[in-house]
């Protein structure tokens, strides 16, 4: 048979042809792939199929041959497998710092990793719309920017915003622009931030990388990247609560003994609990003390209390007065 133009496409096309059609369920026959590569201008005989066949598996493709019935082949793996898929969907869909377009659009790049009926079962768990969602549609390309600093040992200088009662955007400072040291990104509470030394404060601090515009990188060096070591930003978002700044201290609380697990997923598997009395236990850890970690303890009721320092015990009754009175006649 007389070599059609497209001859020396064939090995791609039909290797395209198992990821994109063929699954355990799918098997292709010989006829449907003959029938699918003259579709795309490419004569084949079974002959020729066979040995390509086999030459895709000496390259490393998992092909594998049915015998019965439903005789034909399909790929039996690919790099991710159908369970790992749908947890990157639902890891995508589910973080608000991905607006809704690029949600959308990375989960169809997530589909295609599938074959076209698993990709079928991958879009029927996208749960997408009405999700509260990232407004700031560069957020994507503000990961790479701040990224790319790192690598390049830059500062980066930005502008940052909060969003007015009328959903408008509020420049902080005045609109005047903010020079950081990035050290890292972190995802916590479902958003995405940027830990960064800022060398006029001599602090770490921490900004939503959704609220940050006009990211652009300095031809200067970055400061302060001994202060935040590789376990310092992985013990993070253990002391921080809801990603608010404030003093480190070490504090002593005590809680029912049902809420062990609340504790470990809070401050780490590594947290130290010490029984104390019937049903109870204390723990003692560094936290960042915020409106968030008092809002965080309160939300266990009288099942957990602030023992020390006193001074951070008490700033906790002062915050439980005040919230009282609002409620009062």
């Amino acid at each position: 048979m007389p070599k059609s133009a497209n001859q020396k496409l064939k090995l791609l096309y039909l290797a395209r042809l198992l990821y994109e059609r063929s699954d355990e369920a799918h098997p292709l026959s010989v006829a449907d792939m003959i029938a699918a590569l003259a579709g795309q201008g490419v004569a084949a005989e079974r002959k020729s199929v066979y040995d390509d066949l086999e030459a895709l598996r000496v390259f490393g493709l998992d092909v594998v041959a049915v015998r019965g019935r439903t005789a034909g082949y399909y790929l039996a793996s690919r790099t991710f497998e159908l369970p790992e898929l749908k947890l990157l969907v639902d890891t995508v869909q589910s973080s608000k710092f991905v607006t809704e377009r690029k949600t959308l659009a990375l989960i169809k790049k997530i589909e295609s990793l599938a074959s076209v009926y698993e990709a079928g079962d991958l879009s029927r768990q996208v749960l997408v719309r009405d999700r509260v969602k990232s407004m700031n549609e560069s957020v994507y390309y503000n990961v790479d920017a701040l990224s790319n600093a790192i690598l390049r040992d830059r500062t980066v200088r930005f502008r940052y915003f909060d969003y007015a009662v009328s959903g408008e955007r509020r420049l902080r400072r005045g609109g005047a622009e903010y020079e950081i040291s990035p050290l890292a990104l972190l995802c916590e509470d479902e958003n995405y931030y940027l830990l960064g030394f800022d060398a006029e404060a001599a602090l770490v601090k921490h900004f939503r990388v959704d609220k940050m515009l006009n990211i652009a990188a300095t031809d200067r060096p970055r400061q302060g990247v001994s202060s935040l070591s590789a376990d310092d930003v992985s013990s993070y978002a253990k002391r921080v609560f809801g990603m608010f700044g404030g003093e480190t201290r070490t504090v002593r609380l005590r809680f029912a003994e049902h809420l062990a697990g609340a504790v470990f997923d809070r401050f780490g598997r590594d947290a130290h609990l010490i029984p104390d009395g019937e049903g109870f236990f204390t723990v003692t850890t560094d936290a960042v003390i915020s409106p968030h970690f008092f809002a965080w303890l309160f939300g266990f009721g009288t099942e957990a209390e602030l023992l020390a320092p006193a001074d951070v015990r008490a700033q906790m009754l002062e915050r439980l007065s005040a919230a009282a009175a609002v409620y009062r006649p």
